[in-house]
């Protein structure tokens, strides 16, 4: 018997509307879809945060959206400017990219004080925050410093990329996390995650959470799979 149900399934994903070229039909089109589909959020452009929280009033699917994205270079009041705006405008959960830079330069007091202060502004309006690492320029030791960091400050989760990176998700990289990572730290998957199969395999490695534009072939998948037993 499967170890899972569909609505285990669905809310391990956020449907990810953060392609540059979509439009707002197009984003109107993918709100639907996540909430037809009942996933755990939908992580959506920052200026269309209002349009999402709309559209999904009254369902159980989440408004997230990004901080410093993609690159991670915004300076930390930018950051902390874009979270209020963020939550103000109806955002229960954001993702924020690290300082990539100041991560290779080993600046780690500007690291902690960066991912810190965008978790302070979120906790302080009941939103989420997951940390993106972009694990692809990064060395082990710089991804362990993250999720000790992390776990300092408080983080809700640790995050392996963007998506837009030159790689995604690695299994090397998700068991890296997920043991470096206190259990109050959670893990989400983000780059490369297009199928059910995959995701069932980084969900026994300890991810609780994927970013995909798949979502609706991965659930498919998944329905088809609980009917065949």
């Amino acid at each position: 018997m499967p170890d899972f149900t569909y609505a285990q399934i669905a809310k391990m994903i956020d449907h990810s509307l953060l392609q540059p070229q979509l439009t707002d039909a197009e984003l109107v089109a993918g709100c639907m879809l996540a909430r037809e589909n009942d996933v755990a959020s939908v992580c959506i452009k920052p200026y269309a945060v209002p349009l999402a929280r709309d559209l999904l009033a009254g369902s159980t699917v989440a408004v997230s959206t990004t901080i410093g994205f993609p690159h991670g270079g915004h300076s930390t009041p930018m950051k902390m400017a874009e979270a209020v705006e963020a939550t103000l405008d109806g955002a229960l959960e954001l993702d924020m990219v690290v300082n990539i830079g100041k991560v290779l330069s080993k600046d780690w007091d500007y690291v902690r004080e960066d991912i810190r202060s965008v978790v302070e502004i979120a906790h302080g309006r009941n939103a989420l925050v997951k940390v993106i690492f972009e694990n692809c320029f990064l060395q082990d030791e710089q991804k362990e410093m993250l999720c000790q960091i992390c776990g300092e400050v408080n983080a809700d989760f640790v995050k392996t990329s963007t998506g837009y990176g030159s790689t995604g998700v690695t299994d090397a990289d998700l068991t890296l996390m997920r043991r470096h990572s206190p259990a109050t730290v959670q893990v989400k998957a983000a780059g490369g995650v297009r199928t059910f199969d995959r995701l069932l395999e980084v969900r026994a490695l300890g991810v609780t959470r994927v970013g995909a534009t798949a979502t609706k072939a991965i659930l498919d998948a998944c329905r088809a799979s609980l009917e065949q037993g």
